[in-house]
């Protein structure tokens, strides 16, 4: 058993933080301690004490590779004399049937905290007792007989006890540290994406956040639609929504090469993907690999994903992210649909959201529907079904024969008919137009 160490390498008491409740003293039982063949099996242990030691330890190496991978004099230091105090305290558990206090649980917390800041993992942490009390009870149960068998379980209720507390105590320590250094870690790593976003020299803001700055980044601006169930009646939305971000999020951290930066919600966000090579390296396949990504996340996270996209230098990413903004709300103001969008996708659309007076003229088309919202978002949605009226129903959630009133009304107000080809490159382009010039026009109150 691995019992943690104070300071100065001497042994301390086993311990941990679980809070008042868990904390607590267990009552002794009273009884007498668990005997076998007629000797305590409390002093069975102690007997054995240093034959147990060695065993444990060559458990511990053998069975769990962050044990093995430790140099060998933690390993003879402070790893043995852990092992030893861990198995005297059990010794106590045994022969007074009272589980560990909330003094010693806290210090079992603290141990594992620091088990955590090495990089052990926990499922080592919490092994190290477990093989250490198998190794105990092999011992002091193998003389056992059928007229033991009181004490064997009353043996067996200590150490399930005292597993239970310990158990409990080193994922607490271990878990409120990596909380601790994972919130720093992301603080550090959103200060980087805010330098990074403002302009300028980002190196030290990198260095504090451990990362080192890539030769580019992908840009991403993401716009996400609902999940399923952020529609369902009775289902909590924001659940859902949190669900499909946390997939989202998680999905990009798995298949990049390195850290990404992102800042997601629910209707989308700005991520950025570190990438081996500069800008002028990246290539067709590059835009490839890219285009399938996006199609994978909107897959694993539930909800489609329109998404721009330009490839910047660290200190390109400022103005990389405001284009791929304005690349995304063109395209989806021009009912693209779903998928990857870059500038040379949208230029027509683009640059018909540019300022002057012939964007007001298109933009003036379509001033009779500023009122009628719901005949843009249909016109908008009948374009990105590939003017199909059935899918721009489903897109909707109407009947078909709203879409066909609304797209006749939308027709005698604008004398633009979406059913007419002719008509189809000045809708789109009027669209166009209309979106950029609405969001230029100050807003009310």
């Amino acid at each position: 058993m691995i019992a943690p160490q104070t300071a100065t390498g001497s042994p301390t008491p086993l311990a941990g933080s679980l809070g008042d409740a868990v904390g607590s003293r267990g009552a002794a039982t009273g009884d007498s301690a668990p005997r076998c063949g007629g000797q305590p099996l409390h002093q069975r242990l102690l007997t054995d004490l240093p034959l147990l030691v060695p065993a444990v330890l060559t458990r511990l190496l053998d069975q769990l590779p962050a044990y093995a991978a430790m140099p060998p004099e933690q390993v003879r230091g402070e790893i043995t004399r852990a092992t030893e105090h861990g198995i005297r305290h059990f010794v106590e558990v045994l022969r007074t049937g009272e589980l560990p206090g909330r003094e010693l649980l806290e210090k079992i917390s603290e141990s594992s905290a620091q088990r955590a800041d090495e990089g052990i993992p926990l499922e080592a942490v919490v092994g190290a007792y477990h093989l250490g009390a198998e190794e105990c009870a092999t011992r002091i149960l193998a003389t056992a007989e059928p007229g033991d068998l009181p004490d064997v379980l009353r043996a067996q209720h200590r150490l399930l006890g005292y597993l239970r507390l310990v158990s409990c105590a080193v994922a607490t320590g271990y878990v409120r540290e990596r909380q601790a250094a994972l919130g720093e870690e992301q603080v550090a790593r959103q200060a980087l994406l805010s330098r990074l976003l403002e302009g300028g020299s980002p190196q030290a803001a990198a260095d504090r956040a451990g990362l080192p700055l890539p030769p580019s980044y992908l840009v991403l601006s993401i716009a996400a639609g609902p999940h399923p169930d952020e529609l369902l009646p009775g289902v909590n939305r924001s659940v859902a929504a949190r669900r499909k971000v946390r997939r989202l999020r998680h999905e990009l951290e798995r298949q990049s090469r390195g850290v990404p930066l992102t800042a997601l919600s629910e209707e989308g966000g700005l991520a950025l993907l570190p990438q081996e090579t500069p800008v002028a390296g990246l290539g067709d396949a590059d835009w490839v690999r890219l285009g399938a990504l996006v199609e994978q996340l909107g897959r694993i996270c539930g909800a489609e994903l329109l998404v721009a996209a330009a490839a910047a230098a660290p200190d390109g990413v400022a103005e990389a992210a405001r284009l791929v903004g304005e690349v995304r709300q063109v395209a989806r103001a021009a009912g693209l649909g779903t998928g990857l969008y870059r500038l040379d996708d949208v230029l027509l659309e683009y640059q018909l959201s540019r300022p002057g007076p012939a964007r007001d003229g298109l933009a003036a088309l379509l001033a009779p529907l500023a009122g009628r919202p719901e005949l843009l978002e249909t016109l908008r949605a009948f374009q990105a079904a590939g003017f199909d009226r059935r899918q721009a129903a489903t897109r909707l959630r109407v009947h078909p024969n709203t879409v066909d009133y609304r797209l006749r009304k939308a027709t005698a107000l604008t004398g633009l008919d979406p059913a007419r080809s002719g008509d189809l490159p000045m809708l789109r382009a009027a669209l166009a137009a209309f979106d950029a010039a609405a969001r230029e026009r100050p807003t009310s109150g």
